[in-house]
């Protein structure tokens, strides 16, 4: 079924990070009908264009276009699952891994190419967020229901962000407020006592003014310790969520800004069935505040010339309570960027820039697990002020090549350089290849980004740290075979990291502290991955992936296996909807492979803490939604095959010994759930 739509003027490359041609391929992944997306390289590209036609897809993720390797994630893929925030988002999806920190506080972590989500890059809106403190906790900030779509890019980024991205970028596009006016509610509850409401409405205050204002409100309430080990196994979460965009577009001229506040109050710890004495409990408050603010001037149309200006502030305050330890911190946050794109003929595209950010962290926190000793302060600070230029040559999309360099000055590490080059290679639509290579580098904050290992009774021990710095190189092959009228979609790909400085955190060395110390000898990484797709059926899709990952590091002069690493994944989806599109269902397979456990020691009886290993598990998803005209009722479930990690909690009924330990997590601390919940579109109010 093909749709026309005639799309107005709106900003070019001003507010992208696109990575390769700037041409834009038109898709839809709207659940509902056809949205429109505009394939750039690791986002999406508004520009000035005719008349075009859209295709329906039924497809919810798409291979981006450009030079760089990645996919674009889209409504109706968000739609196969609950997806209540940005880290349940990834469920359906075989590239990134999603897993708990500890057994306690609820943290999660994005996994990218086998390595974890410190070394991925966090954007919103295209703008680079959730740094620092707010990293062990970002993927609860973000709910479910505002996300347009996601950019998920693999490997060595664009330069146009900055030098952070090692492994990868993942962006999320939220809901625009030029979005069709009205407002759209989402309420959602689970059986493990948690309940959300969400709501976002759209104002089309003129022709070229709009706004959208998203709330979200989250409670869990349950202190269920289904392993009996007197442990609640979840966190009660309370959280506000808000947040107001505006956008005004007239003629030449485009703005785009927005505020947010979050306020969040986590609670977990030992309950009374399995209190002796005083209770050990986490308590982690945080409020968080962010505006931002994007100026873009189309200068010429036929050169996509255009300039802009992107900045951007945030504050995080959190107050955290580990027992008798305690962290807090009031980090401040402020990000400007400048860029200039245009196309100097057809095939050849130019982009200039300057970025400056500048990370401020005061700090005061207390490691003994005591209550003697007094708190100790610290601030950090630091300024990067960044150029960097990038060169695209697109010869008809069958021969794309981008090469980008940054050089940035930091007050804390001097200057350094980012080289990084793309190329594509499409010989035909059957076979399509890509190269990457680039540098990448970090600032390490580590107590703000490891406050989790504060539960614990370890004695957490922070080195002088040096800044991170990592190569990486990635090839992938896509395959469009043409099988029984259809066509089979497959994905191949090897990431290879190389860590020149990496902050090592070291479980292995000694039982009674976790080191957090620079890498002294080799740290790599090795990513092989296969996906594959096809549809079996009219309207059902069955998906199937396999990825292989090698982690190594170097801990006391020995090299080994990264612990609670997964060594490997599987992935099976099947997705079904009928021919009108009233049912859908979705059913997800996961395999996760074993690892290594850190070295454990010996208790008072001879006998070891923990296997040295961990073996492989399975866990099943699945999820029913009908659609009606106006909203649609969804039911499923997770972890269906009820697997637990057993004894998640080391010593979990002395929490004030010095064998205490709730950081030792390779796999799900709680069994099946089931959940429902109803989208409902209101329209104009």
């Amino acid at each position: 079924m093909v749709k026309r739509f005639i799309v107005s003027g709106i900003l070019g490359a001003a507010f992208a990070t696109m990575v390769a041609n700037g041409k834009c391929g038109i898709v839809t992944d709207d659940a509902q009908g056809a949205a429109i997306a505009k394939d750039t390289t690791d986002i999406q590209r508004e520009q000035t264009l005719t008349e075009v036609e859209i295709t329906k897809s039924s497809a919810g993720t798409r291979r981006m276009g450009g030079a760089v390797n990645g996919m674009n994630i889209g409504q109706q893929e968000l739609f196969r699952a609950a997806c209540c925030n940005l880290g349940e988002s990834f469920t359906t999806n075989p590239s990134v891994d999603v897993n708990y920190n500890d057994a306690a506080t609820g943290a999660k972590q994005i996994k990218l190419l086998g390595l974890s989500g410190t070394y991925v890059q966090m954007l919103t809106e295209n703008i680079p967020n959730f740094r620092g403190a707010a990293m062990p906790y970002s993927l609860g900030y973000v709910p479910g229901t505002w996300m347009k779509s996601i950019q998920v890019s693999k490997g060595a980024s664009s330069v146009k962000n900055g030098y952070e991205s090692i492994t990868g970028q993942i962006n999320v596009e939220y809901l625009k407020p030029d979005d069709e006016d009205g407002v759209i509610a989402n309420i959602y509850g689970n059986t493990e006592n948690k309940m959300e409401a969400n709501a976002t409405a759209n104002i089309h205050v003129s022709d070229n003014a709009s706004t959208i204002l998203l709330t979200h409100y989250e409670n869990s309430w349950s202190h269920h310790d289904g392993n009996d080990d007197g442990f609640q196994d979840m966190p009660n979460v309370r959280q506000f969520n808000i947040q107001n965009r505006w956008k005004y577009m007239g003629g030449r001229y485009i703005f785009h800004g927005g505020i947010s506040l979050i306020d969040e109050n986590r609670t977990s710890g030992q309950t009374e069935h399995g209190a002796h004495g005083q209770l050990y409990r986490i308590g982690i408050r945080t409020g968080r505040y962010e505006a931002y603010m994007k100026h873009a001037l189309m200068l010429s149309s036929e050169h996509n010339a255009s300039l802009a200006l992107i900045t951007s502030a945030s504050m995080h305050k959190q107050d955290a309570e580990y027992g008798m330890k305690a962290y807090n911190v009031n980090e401040k946050n402020v990000y400007a960027q400048a860029l200039y794109e245009t196309d100097i003929t057809k095939r050849h595209n130019i982009a200039v820039g300057t970025n400056v950010n500048y990370d401020y962290f005061g700090q005061s926190y207390k490691l003994e697990n005591t209550a003697e000793g007094a708190f100790s302060r610290m601030r950090e600070k630091e300024t990067v002020a960044g150029a960097y230029s990038q060169y695209t040559y697109n010869a008809d999309d069958k021969v794309i090549v981008m090469a980008g360099m940054r050089i940035d000055h930091s007050s804390l590490y001097g200057t350094f350089l980012t080289p990084r080059m793309h190329i594509k290679w499409q010989p035909s639509e059957v076979v399509g290849l890509r190269l990457s290579a680039g540098r990448g580098y970090r600032s390490v904050h580590a107590l703000a980004e490891n406050s989790y290992l504060l539960a614990s009774s370890r004695i957490l021990t922070i080195g002088l740290l040096d800044q991170e710095k990592a190569w990486n190189y990635g090839v992938s092959m896509s395959l469009n075979i043409p099988l029984l009228q259809k066509t089979l979609k497959i994905n191949t790909e090897y990431y290879y990291t190389d860590f020149s400085n990496q902050a090592v955190v070291d479980y292995d060395t000694d039982h009674r502290q976790i080191t957090i110390a620079n890498l002294d000898g080799r740290s790599y990484s090795h990513t092989m991955h296969i996906d594959a797709e096809y549809p079996i059926l009219k309207g059902l899709i069955l998906t199937a992936a396999y990825r292989r990952n090698i982690v190594k590091s170097t801990y006391s002069g020995v090299r080994m296996d990264k612990p609670l690493t997964n060594k490997y994944k599987g992935l099976v989806t099947a997705s079904y909807k009928t021919p009108l599109g009233l049912w859908q269902a979705d059913v997800t397979l996961q395999m996760n492979g074993g690892g290594r456990m850190p070295t454990p020691y010996q208790l008072a009886d001879g006998t070891p803490s923990w296997q040295s290993t961990y073996n492989g598990y399975a866990q099943l998803n699945a999820q029913v939604t009908r659609w009606f005209r106006h909203f649609s009722v969804y039911i499923g479930g997770e972890n269906l095959t009820d697997f637990k990690q057993k004894n998640p909690i080391i010593d979990a009924a002395n929490p004030w010994g010095d064998r205490f330990d709730a950081t030792m997590i390779w796999g799900p601390v709680s069994g099946a759930m089931a959940y429902a919940g109803i989208r409902i579109n209101i329209g104009k109010l």
